[in-house]
């Protein structure tokens, strides 16, 4: 009874003008590492997300709570941690284990906000990835798997199975992909929502710059390959367990690719790399067209706009591709929050926030409770003033087998991770037994790219017992004192 009075009086709100429910503008995008002009990447040519990034908080050491598409989305829109809702893979939906859970867009609609998916937002294929009770219309372009949507050159198009060359770039239009598309729908939705005169959660989910980096030519055409730095490194860290290194093989299987992705040429290293920020300047071309139109529409004023990925990426570096592990470069994401009344505007802040916390940052700033059962933490003090003291560490996981490279459910062992302002720790515990298998040790002041694992070094064992603690008290421990 309580939450239909709470969505009654809502409605009246918004109806008759009280208050002046702010919209949520939801951009994620897929793949993304914090390679952006905001972000001090002296490559990246993304003068759209920079412009965001100049009207609200830059957020510089957010983390995914799981680095691959699936758990790490349902972290977020569940705002749970990943063994809460049971979500270590990309074949489980949290509702599974929480059929009743009210998702971040389920909360916005509850409290009387027409939601909209178009796009990438849950991951996943069918009814289940679609997540009904989260909206108010049926998704679109949820599902991008056709092969007319991620290629068009003559010689793609005429190929078998998902995945054909690696890279392409063809002199196209921005609609020939599924992201194009995606974008001139959520366009027209905000021009009915111009005319629906009631408060919108339009959450938009691009796909690049995932696999396959295809773009249409001119943004290929904004970079020279020569200006492109190749990979810090190619070698994996020293002393790190073997199955912490293993790749999904994600990048394996593409035509143009060999059977073992590490013996690439240094030339398909440097295609790759290109048509990886050719993809990010084709995706930042859209999101310029979507705050052109919340502009146009008289939107600006009153909308929040969140952009964020899902997790980070690996370009060769550590001798790594595509994701799937526990290290800086696949947890670490770009996430950039616009408020409408933002008091610090055009900021970035060095406080620790993760994924989770989006939940209730939202909801905060859009003046709706949640429940106490969310293992995330409201940003919305740090929008006012990013340098406040806040977590002391972000936290992590990704789960391995030991054989394999592909893992079910939970695997067979799992890697919890803890970033501290200085070092990154992970312990790897056996699933059945608990008992720990490796552990890892990254000193970010003198190794920033970790490349050497220091955990057996005895000059670090005092900062070992530390972050062994760390973790065992877990994610409530390292909240700022007020908020324990």
């Amino acid at each position: 009874m309580k939450s239909l009075l709470d969505l009654f009086f809502a409605v009246c709100i918004f109806q008759f003008g009280a208050l002046a429910a702010p919209n949520v503008l939801f951009i994620a995008i897929d793949d993304l590492r914090p390679a952006l002009g905001c972000y001090g990447d002296a490559v990246a040519i993304s003068p759209n997300i920079d412009r965001l990034a100049s009207q609200g908080t830059t957020f510089n050491r957010a983390y995914c709570q799981l680095a691959v598409c699936g758990p790490s989305r349902h972290s977020l829109l569940s705002g749970r941690r990943p063994d809460t809702i049971e979500v270590w893979d990309l074949n489980t939906h949290f509702r599974a284990t929480f059929p009743n859970l009210v998702s971040l867009p389920q909360h916005f609609k509850d409290n009387g906000y027409h939601t909209r998916s178009i796009g990438k937002i849950y991951h996943g294929n069918g009814t289940p990835s679609k997540d009904g009770p989260s909206w108010s219309e049926d998704p679109i372009f949820d599902n991008g798997r056709n092969p007319e949507w991620r290629y068009a050159s003559p010689e793609n198009l005429a190929g078998t199975g998902l995945k054909r060359a690696a890279s392409e770039g063809v002199d196209t239009s921005d609609s020939t992909f599924v992201d194009g598309m995606v974008c001139d729908a959520a366009l027209d939705a905000l021009d009915a929502f111009k005319e629906r005169k009631q408060p919108f959660f339009l959450g938009v989910g691009f796909r690049k710059p995932h696999l396959p980096f295809v773009a249409p030519k001119r943004y290929w055409n904004l970079y020279d390959r020569s200006d492109i730095s190749e990979p810090a490194s190619n070698k994996h860290p020293q002393g790190a367990p073997e199955f912490a290194l293993r790749s999904w093989n994600e990048l394996e299987g593409y035509t143009d690719i060999p059977k073992e992705a590490s013996k690439l040429s240094p030339a398909k290293v440097q295609e790759l790399r290109h048509g990886y920020y050719a993809c990010i300047s084709y995706v930042d071309a859209l999101i310029g067209r979507l705050l052109d139109r919340l502009d146009e529409l008289g939107f600006s004023e009153n909308t929040v706009v969140c952009l964020w990925g899902d997790h980070g990426f690996h370009l060769g570096e550590q001798g790594l591709w595509t994701k799937a592990n526990n290290y800086e470069l696949a947890a670490r994401v770009p996430l950039i929050v616009s408020t409408p009344g933002q008091k610090a505007k055009g900021v970035s802040s060095n406080a620790f926030v993760e994924l989770v916390d989006l939940y209730p940052t939202l909801a905060d700033v859009c003046g709706l409770r949640v429940s106490s059962e969310l293992e995330g933490l409201s940003m919305m003090p740090l929008l006012d003033d990013p340098n406040l003291f806040w977590k002391t560490a972000a936290f992590n996981q990704y789960p391995r087998m030991f054989e394999g490279v592909r893992h079910e459910r939970h695997g067979d062992v799992m890697g919890y991770s803890v970033r501290t302002d200085r070092f990154r720790f992970v312990q790897w515990k056996n699933w059945k037994s608990g008992e720990i298998e490796a552990e890892e040790l990254y000193d970010h002041r003198n190794d920033f790219d970790e490349m050497r694992n220091v955990a057996g070094n005895p000059e670090y064992f005092n900062i070992l017992v530390e972050h062994q603690q760390r973790l065992k008290v877990g994610w409530r421990g390292a909240l700022p004192i007020q908020k324990k």
